[in-house]
């Protein structure tokens, strides 16, 4: 996804720099220079890459919950913790995800983070007999644990 970012960006650049740009009508308004200083600039590239890093294992967890093919229950649990992971391995320290994962452990913990989901991934069938010790999983045992309050 980044790959095709890069060439977009030169692409974009390329373009904005050109002489047929230069010498357009639009290149002289005032929408078509805000375009120009937008596009050659370098922190409007960089928010792109971090949100591409963050959305696009978020977007995969989305897709399985709003799925049709198969019911989400079991497997929100562990897509989160593989949209999390990848997210992690996308950047070089903490500081540049420190503020995106408390804003996706709040959502988490607000809106999917429900006992319903841990018993699903619980007795998902086709997880059940890959993991060998699932009582190990910390938020699986916090789920559960909802549960039997409730």
């Amino acid at each position: 996804m980044l790959g095709r970012l890069y060439l977009l960006k030169a692409s974009l650049q390329k373009m904005f720099i050109s002489e047929e740009w230069k010498a357009s009508k639009w290149s002289k308004e005032n929408s078509g220079k805000r375009a120009t200083a937008t596009v050659l600039k370098i922190s409007f590239w960089k928010n792109i890459a971090f949100a591409l890093k963050v959305c696009g294992p978020l977007i995969k967890v989305l897709r399985i919950v709003d799925g049709e093919t198969k019911p989400p229950m079991g497997y929100i649990y562990g897509a989160m913790e593989r949209a999390k992971s990848v997210i992690l391995s996308s950047f070089e320290s903490e500081n540049e995800y420190k503020k995106a994962f408390e804003i996706i452990d709040h959502r988490w913990e607000v809106q999917l983070h429900h006992p319903l989901h841990a018993a699903g991934d619980f007795l998902n069938q086709e997880f059940f007999y890959d993991q060998q010790d699932m009582s190990m999983n910390a938020n699986i045992r916090k789920g559960l644990k909802q549960n039997a309050r409730d």
